[in-house]
Formats: C-alpha cells, sequence, structure tokens
C-alpha cells in the first residue's frame, strides 16, 4: 500500500497552491453573503422555518451517508423541541436520534466554544447510546485502542482503502489537532472547516462515527463562518449526493505528500453546490409561509392541513385521491370531496399531463 500522509515528518504542515482554489473560495464566500443577507430580510418565522429545516436535513443526511436511516419527524421534532420551536404534531424521538440531534445542536448553537477532549467524547458517548455500533461493542467516549483499517471484499481478498494513525499516536495527535482547531494564527473559517474535516478524518480517533463527526465539526467551523446559528445550508445533503466522490478524493489526498489542494477543490465545489440548492430550498420555504399567511382564515379541515403540510414539506410520487385517503386515514369519497373542495376554493388543481389516473398539484398562487 502506498505511503500515508501522516508517515511523513510533519505531516499537518499541510500545503495546497492557491491560485488553484482562490476564484472558488471567493465565489462561495460571496454566495454565503448573498444567503445569509437574503435571510436577514426575512421575517422570523421564515428564518426560523429555514434553520429547522436545514438541521433536520443535516442529521438526516450525515446519518445517511454512513447508510443509517432516520425518521424525518423524529429528528424535526427533536430539533424543535431542544430550540423551543412551536410546530404541530411533536413526536418522541428514539434515543439514536436524539443523540445525533444532541452532537448537531451543540456544534452549531455553541459554534464559538472551542472544541476539546471532553466535547468530543460527549459527541461520541451521545452516538453511541447502548455502546454497540449496530451489533458490535465499541469502545464509546474514549479514544480507540485498537488499529483502524477501512477494508472491503470478500474474506480473504480484503483491499485495505485506508489505515488510520497508529492507536498509540492517536492522543497526541488529538492534542495537536485541537490546539490547532482552538489556538492557531487566523484563517478563513471556510478554509479551516475542510482542513479540519480532512485532518481528523486522517487521525480517525474514534472506534466508529468519524464521518459524522468530521461533518459536525466543519458545520460548527461554517456557522463561525457565518457568524450565526441560523443554518440555511447542509453540507451533509451536499456530500451525500457527492457520496462517490467524497470517499474517492479522501482515498486519493491520504496518500499524498501534504498537499491537500484536490481535496479543498473539491470541498469548495461541494459547499458551492450546497449553497445553490439552499437558494432553492428557501424559496419553497417562503412559498409555504406566503400560502399560510394568504390562508390564515380559510376554513380547512384537519385532514386538508394535514395533507397540504406534507405537500409544501416534500412529498413522494404524485398525489391521488387513493393516496389522500391513505395519508388522511378517510375513505375514497371523503377523500374526493376534500380535494374537489381545495379545487373550488382554487388551492388545488388537475395535473395537464392527464393519464389513466386524475393526479392533483397545488395552484401558482405565489405568481
Amino acid at each position: 500500500m502506498a505511503k500515508c500522509i501522516y508517515e511523513y515528518k510533519n505531516w499537518t504542515n499541510f500545503t495546497w497552491r492557491e491560485t488553484d482554489i482562490n476564484a472558488l473560495f471567493g465565489v462561495v464566500r460571496n454566495l454565503q453573503g448573498k444567503i445569509i443577507g437574503q435571510m436577514n430580510t426575512f421575517g422570523f418565522a421564515t428564518k426560523e422555518e429555514a434553520t429547522l429545516t436545514t438541521l433536520t436535513l443535516d442529521v438526516i443526511k450525515s446519518s445517511e451517508i454512513e447508510g443509517e436511516k432516520l425518521d424525518y419527524e423524529q429528528v424535526r421534532s427533536s430539533i424543535a423541541r431542544r430550540l423551543g420551536i412551536n410546530i404541530a404534531g411533536l413526536i418522541q424521538a428514539n434515543r439514536n436520534v436524539e443523540g445525533v440531534v444532541e452532537m448537531m445542536l451543540d456544534a452549531t448553537q455553541n459554534y464559538h466554544k472551542p472544541l476539546t477532549n471532553k466535547r468530543l467524547f460527549g459527541w461520541h458517548s451521545a452516538l453511541f447510546p447502548t455502546g454497540h455500533s449496530g451489533m458490535h461493542k465499541i469502545e464509546v467516549g474514549r479514544y480507540r485502542t485498537g488499529e483502524m483499517q477501512i477494508v472491503s471484499g470478500a474474506m480473504g481478498k480484503e483491499k485495505v482503502h485506508f489505515e488510520a494513525v497508529p492507536s498509540n499516536s492517536v492522543k497526541e495527535e488529538m492534542d495537536k489537532f485541537l490546539k490547532w482547531f482552538n489556538d492557531s494564527p487566523p484563517m478563513d473559517p471556510v478554509l479551516k472547516s475542510a482542513i479540519a474535516h480532512f485532518w481528523f478524518i486522517i487521525i480517525h480517533p474514534f472506534d466508529d462515527g468519524n464521518g459524522r463527526i468530521a461533518r459536525a465539526i466543519s458545520d460548527l467551523m461554517l456557522a463561525r463562518a457565518d457568524k450565526t446559528k441560523e443554518r440555511y445550508y447542509s453540507m451533509s445533503s451536499q456530500i451525500l449526493v457527492e457520496r462517490k466522490q467524497y470517499y474517492e478524493i479522501l482515498q486519493k489526498v491520504q496518500h499524498s505528500n501534504g498537499d491537500i489542494t484536490a481535496w479543498l477543490d473539491w470541498f469548495l465545489h461541494c459547499l458551492h453546490n450546497s449553497l445553490i440548492a439552499t437558494e432553492a430550498t428557501l424559496q419553497k420555504i417562503l412559498r409555504k409561509n406566503e400560502f399560510w399567511n394568504i390562508h390564515e382564515n380559510t376554513g380547512f379541515n384537519e385532514r386538508q392541513r394535514l395533507v397540504l403540510k406534507k405537500l409544501f414539506d416534500g412529498f413522494d410520487g404524485k398525489l391521488k385521491s387513493s393516496k389522500w385517503a391513505k395519508i388522511a386515514k378517510c375513505s375514497p369519497d371523503t377523500a374526493l370531496r376534500d380535494i374537489k373542495d381545495l379545487i373550488d376554493k382554487g388551492i388545488l388543481q388537475q395535473e395537464q399531463e392527464g393519464g389513466r389516473s386524475t393526479n392533483y398539484e397545488l395552484t401558482d398562487f405565489w405568481k
């Protein structure tokens, strides 16, 4: 296997070609400023909704990168409750959800606080409340004492993708990392977010959960870059979209001799794509809030409110009367009456495409 980056002397004296990343770096910083500026013109409710949506996505997508699916409503309820955001239909979240939410909120809401061993151990304990990862018992709330390899392939034909820093060096390497993170000379926080992510992944200090903690560290530093607890873009959502490239670039740069230009370039592109996606999400949130403002005094029954909320929060597939009946737990006849009432009120319309079954969609009320 090729020499790992940490096997070079003074391996953390990372270098990069500024001319290769400067233009993209400028574009990212401008776009961040533009989105923060846009959000500052919005009302309190819209900002709250945007933060809740972003943090919910961040928690869900960061876990999904590791192959773990969390329940959207549980995550959203847990975040809303902890932030004191008043939403309808709060539900109880399980321990796994509560743990991931606890870590993410500590990273983003307490972004100004220093990162310490104790804080990282708290995050790790929150991620693994049972002391197990799946069926396996792991070391929780402390740095690993065993060696760490990322391996794929059948038994006897394993391929080693990554071998982390030896366990007897983990504490020393983490002390160095935390000193740099908390006390290093001034550096743009976006750049620092990218370097911290990579550096932490190379050390891989825990038995499990290193990817999620690395992304939380990135989010903490991005919150510092934005100088706000309010979150409007989700880096983890974009990393999930680009997961294949994420692992490829980490694998490539872990064998470099300290030049991390390729990693910084990928990170900035991913952040840029995340910010572009955010602009579309913000439009959806604005549209939703505008709708409920317009219809503040419109008479909706509980079934209609439930399905309309789902249409605005992200709806899988087409809306048919049969799907309405299933979501609202009512008869097909009642579903049709509910839909017809909303068509009469100018809120729903039949899709133009036609086909064998009738589909419905929201009208363009915001035009």
